[in-house]
């Protein structure tokens, strides 16, 4: 799907999570400490110098564009899956596999979220305004 300029940054942003979030999934499977750790670290350093810039993108810039009534249910999911993935953090930092497995299928679903539902809403808003 062709995205709205003014998202396709996130949009590409989307791609690398999603890869991030498959190396989560396989690493956990096989029960390696140490690829369980070395994903982890891998996930923090992401989480720091990518993903939480794309969180606060999204909720200083995009979601407060989202102010009807209606929209407040994507707001909402959009705010609370960011929180999930930030307290995810703890037990990443523990080198917790299983919280590597769940990080790793939060994060996908999130993405596609995203990409399915909120990112439609956004380019509605942004195609009225230009």
């Amino acid at each position: 799907m062709k995205r709205s300029v003014t998202l396709q940054p996130l949009s590409r942003e989307h791609h690398t999570a999603l890869t991030l979030a498959k190396a989560c999934g396989r690493a956990a499977q096989p029960g390696d400490a140490e690829q369980v750790h070395k994903v982890c670290q891998r996930v923090l350093q992401a989480f720091a110098d990518e993903l939480e810039p794309h969180f606060q993108i999204e909720e200083q810039t995009f979601l407060p564009l989202l102010d009807s009534a209606e929209k407040q249910q994507l707001v909402q999911r959009t705010l609370a899956e960011h929180q999930e993935l930030r307290v995810l953090l703890d037990d990443l930092r523990k080198n917790d596999a299983q919280a590597l497995t769940l990080f790793g299928e939060r994060l996908s679903a999130h993405v596609r979220f995203e990409e399915r539902e909120l990112f439609p809403a956004l380019e509605e808003l942004l195609s009225i305004s230009c």
